[in-house]
């Protein structure tokens, strides 16, 4: 199923200026402040780089979790961890291939404890702090403690300039979209239930923010 951002933005009302392109003066700055805040940072110029640099960040043997992003589905990492020629264990694939909705239930929790679990965020403040938000918790719990290493994955789009712009854009960008995809895919609205505003990483080398030149996600 698609779940690209133009499937929905016809549907939706969403803040555009909380949705742009930022200058290299802004990227960098925000690179300088995720740094000073605890976070490994790469930056690539394009999707397919942004694969390339997963693939060699996650050591052969790795058991790797993701939660659901659009943003991993559109570098092609979704994909690639079911489907790829890799030596990890897929977590995922493991926990879909479980018939019993208990048994998957618990898989899922204790699958936030994987030694790499990559995701996405809903904006990044140029002053240095991830927001992420979600409705069940599956795809940010890991990120603030129970994953060995995390790897977020963003488009250089969900920069904005403060802490208050980037939950701003959680409520005004984000989550309109993400409503959407919601009631396409499962039947049911998405909320912004559980919300983290990741601030420092203080274990050094376990996060690492991938910022993509390109728009992606939500």
């Amino acid at each position: 199923m698609s779940q690209q951002k133009s499937d929905y933005a016809a549907d939706t009302d969403i803040d555009a200026t909380l949705d742009d392109t930022p200058d290299e003066e802004t990227v960098d700055e925000t690179v300088r402040q995720l740094r000073s805040n605890g976070f490994e940072v790469v930056v690539v110029d394009s999707a397919d780089k942004a694969l390339e640099t997963l693939q060699s960040h996650i050591p052969a043997g790795a058991s790797v979790m993701n939660g659901h992003s659009t943003t991993l589905e559109e570098v092609g990492f979704a994909e690639y961890l079911s489907e790829g020629d890799h030596e990890w264990e897929s977590l995922a694939d493991e926990i879909w291939g479980i018939d019993d909705d208990e048994r998957r239930q618990d898989a899922r929790r204790e699958s936030q404890t994987a030694d790499y679990f990559l995701g996405s965020v809903n904006a990044i403040a140029e002053s240095g702090e991830l927001v992420a938000a979600d409705r069940s918790g599956s795809r940010i719990g890991a990120y603030p403690f129970a994953a060995g290493n995390v790897v977020i994955v963003s488009g250089i789009n969900k920069i904005v300039p403060t802490l208050g712009d980037a939950l701003d854009r959680l409520e005004s960008v984000a989550y309109p979209l993400e409503n959407e995809r919601a009631k396409e895919a499962y039947g049911v609205e998405s909320a912004i239930a559980k919300q983290l505003i990741f601030r420092q990483e203080l274990e050094e080398g376990r996060t690492t923010v991938v910022l993509v030149r390109e728009q992606l996600g939500y």
